[in-house]
């Protein structure tokens, strides 16, 4: 995704839901996306298969996959990609499948998209998809409705057709936020293997912190529409570079205190967005230049970009700042 941006026309007047968000997935990798609730994690997901519609405009950018750019599909290339190269999981199972039709016909439909394959040898690949996700009577569930299924029963069906359609990229938007803790990590663990199984790329929407270290192997940090930081687990969790980042890890309860630390301010209204840094009103180190200039997205290590003018732990050191890195470039 290139400098992507994303609009929706409301009655108040334009909101810029999504301004330059940029970042790369690579092949058999697992990229967590993170932040607060409206940040436009969700909104992204969606954009990746082709899924704004009115009163959404894409106003700029492009989102590359394999080098065909997503925006400019037609609707029958799009209807190709969809379940067949990209799949989605959405937030809440149970809804996304089809009440009136049986899970099994679903999933045989998911593995016959744009394959030359028979219904029994859908049937065959759906039944062997719902064991490698755990659930041992596949053909009673094939035969169920999805307000048969519990929730969690109803998730693993999802990566189920994930998996049966042989998808390289499967893009779960907060697939565990409806469950219980015991079902999330049973969750976690089924699209763990079965991502390595299969070799597929996952994008992983979550707004919880913890689930994006255990699982992730890079993580982007998304504020107010925009990627702030992105970079190796290791690195944004154990030395974060902006200072929203950093207040989103220090608000994490710890162990031994029954106080949690707030971050200070509100979001920015986005149909009057500033034009820097949409976390200055509410950065304590924020300058002039912040309120002015929109900061970019810059380099620190091979793994590891934010996107602030005087980021956390580097221009405290003696690392150079961004403005310094981008003068001797």
């Amino acid at each position: 995704m290139r400098d992507f941006k994303l609009v929706f026309d409301t009655y108040r007047g334009t909101l810029e839901a999504l301004e330059g968000v940029d970042f790369t997935v690579h092949s058999g990798e697992c990229l967590g996306i993170v932040g607060e609730t409206g940040c436009g994690k969700s909104a992204t997901a969606r954009a990746l298969l082709g899924f704004i519609e009115h009163p959404g405009r894409v106003t700029g950018g492009e989102i590359l996959f394999e080098d065909r750019d997503i925006l400019k599909l037609s609707a029958s290339e799009l209807r190709r990609l969809r379940g067949n190269e990209i799949s989605l999981i959405f937030q809440d199972a149970k809804k996304a499948l089809n009440p009136t039709v049986l899970v099994g016909v679903q999933m045989m439909e998911s593995a016959r998209a744009n394959r030359r394959v028979s219904r029994g040898d859908a049937r065959k690949a759906a039944h062997r998809a719902l064991l490698q996700v755990g659930l041992a009577d596949p053909e009673r569930i094939m035969s169920s409705h999805a307000f048969e299924l519990s929730g969690g029963m109803a998730q693993r069906v999802m990566i189920a057709m994930a998996i049966v359609g042989e998808a390289k990229l499967i893009v779960a938007d907060e697939p565990t936020s409806a469950l219980d803790v015991s079902i999330q990590a049973q969750i976690l663990t089924v699209m763990r293997e079965a991502r390595i199984s299969t070799g597929s790329s996952l994008i992983l929407i979550t707004h919880d912190l913890g689930v994006a270290a255990e699982n992730c192997d890079r993580v982007a940090v998304m504020y107010a529409g925009r990627v702030v930081e992105i970079g190796a687990v290791d690195e944004v969790f154990d030395r974060p570079a902006h200072p929203y980042t950093q207040r989103l890890i220090g608000a994490l309860p710890k162990p031994g205190s029954d106080r949690l630390e707030a971050i200070p301010g509100t979001v920015p209204d986005l149909v009057n967005p500033p034009p820097g840094c949409r976390f200055a009103n509410r950065c304590e180190k924020a300058t002039a230049i912040c309120y002015s200039n929109r900061p970019a997205l810059t380099r620190f290590s091979p793994r590891h970009e934010a996107a602030c003018h005087h980021p956390v732990n580097r221009c405290e050191t003696d690392t150079a700042c961004p403005e310094d890195l981008n003068a001797n470039a």
